[in-house]
């Protein structure tokens, strides 16, 4: 089987790390907090010192990091990929970056002959424990091939979006409908409350309509609890907004939105919310009503 490597051992890919080892796939692991490596190490993973050491040890190397200068540095910086990759090699980036920063990427590796996909994940926290995440991908039809049995062990769905860059313009378009799906719910809630109508009520029967989603099904019930934990943390998705308006800029696409939906994660961050889940925006549309919802569905 192709040996893997894994850099970033957060919320979303520690559990993502995780399947690939039950999968069976040989796994080196590398994170600046060693408790996630400890972790995998105990389950049949191998240890390294460095991505430079991960790439020596690995035909594919995947990323799950923060952002594009994390995947900069790991990728073409000092001890990074390109130190310890061979010709041949392939790195797959499942951080949500800005498509033209994976374009950059995938350019410069390409001068040391290693190979490059852009694969985002869109499922959450929940998605990446059950390997049930949506995976968007760019990059070459034949190096997508290749990687297919390695991402079907992190995945439900994968779908070959394009070229390189275009995994990245597909997660864009998902925070787009997620941010927003996040604000409406919460404005709706919190509506509901406001009015002293049962809210749990309200979302039994919003499911059951045309407004019935992802965020209603699984999200609402946490909201009603005060479950706010991160399933997506908060300054993520304000990071992955900014992204968003970027692209916007960069492709020539008014996207007015998404430009107040961040505004309202701004709110959230400078309130000390963002390591909250990203559904907790309810939270500012909540201050400004002066309530907050609670209940419980099925009551």
């Amino acid at each position: 089987m192709k040996r893997i490597g894994f850099i970033g051992l957060g919320l979303m890919g520690k559990p993502m790390a995780r399947n690939l080892l039950k999968a069976g796939f040989p796994l080196t692991v590398h994170n600046r907090s060693q408790a996630a490596v400890q972790e995998l190490v105990a389950e049949g993973a191998r240890r390294a010192g460095s991505p430079a050491e991960v790439a020596d040890q690995a035909d594919v190397v995947i990323t799950c990091l923060p952002d594009a200068p994390d995947v900069e540095q790991v990728a073409l910086g000092p001890g990074g990929v390109v130190a310890g990759g061979h010709p041949g090699l392939i790195m797959v980036d499942m951080s949500t970056i800005a498509p033209s920063a994976a374009i950059h990427i995938a350019e410069r590796l390409a001068q040391h002959g290693i190979r490059w996909l852009d694969a985002p994940v869109s499922g959450g926290d929940i998605g990446a424990q059950r390997g049930t995440l949506s995976i968007m991908v760019g990059g070459d039809e034949a190096v997508f091939n290749e990687c297919l049995d390695v991402f079907q062990a992190m995945g439900k769905k994968i779908v070959r979006v394009g070229g390189n860059g275009a995994g990245q313009v597909a997660k864009a378009c998902n925070q787009i409908m997620v941010a927003g799906t996040m604000a409406a719910m919460g404005e709706a809630l919190v509506l509901a409350a406001k009015a002293g109508v049962d809210v749990a009520r309200v979302i039994e029967a919003l499911q059951a309509g045309a407004a019935r989603c992802w965020a209603l099904e699984v999200r609402a019930p946490q909201i009603l609890r005060r479950e706010l934990q991160p399933g997506f943390k908060a300054r993520m998705q304000y990071k992955d907004l900014n992204i968003i308006l970027d692209a916007g800029k960069t492709y020539g696409v008014a996207l007015p939105v998404t430009g107040t939906v961040r505004e309202l994660y701004t709110a959230m961050l400078t309130a000390g919310r963002g390591d909250l889940d990203t559904s907790a925006i309810v939270t500012v549309i909540e201050d400004l009503a002066r309530i907050q919802v609670r209940g419980q569905v099925g009551e």
